[in-house]
């Protein structure tokens, strides 16, 4: 069933910066194939939920591995009969708004 799930993975206790580590966690949503978008707060995945919760999974572990304490958070909206729910929602708000972008 598809699903958008918006995440956020961040290594605890291991200093100020933490873009580092978050990278590569975004790395590993990136590699995935999946359609996703990453803005200051979250990356958003859409596809079949055992896909993105796979992928969920193995950005969490990169960090959790290497013996980082790792904290997600995510958001998901399984939303059936919908696809390409990344784009549509915003287009609506956009559309709404007088938008063209």
């Amino acid at each position: 069933m598809n699903t958008l799930i918006a995440v956020a993975i961040a290594p605890c206790g291991v200093g100020d910066e933490l873009s580092p580590d978050v990278a590569k966690a975004v790395q590993v949503i990136r590699s995935s194939g999946l359609p996703n978008r990453t803005n200051s707060m979250f990356t958003e995945i859409e596809g079949e939920w055992d896909d993105v919760m796979k992928v969920v999974k193995e950005a969490a572990f990169i960090l959790a591995e290497k013996g980082i304490r790792t904290e997600v958070v995510l958001k998901a909206d399984i939303r059936p009969g919908f696809k390409n729910m990344m784009q549509e929602k915003t287009a609506k708000i956009n559309h709404i708004l007088g938008d063209s972008k």
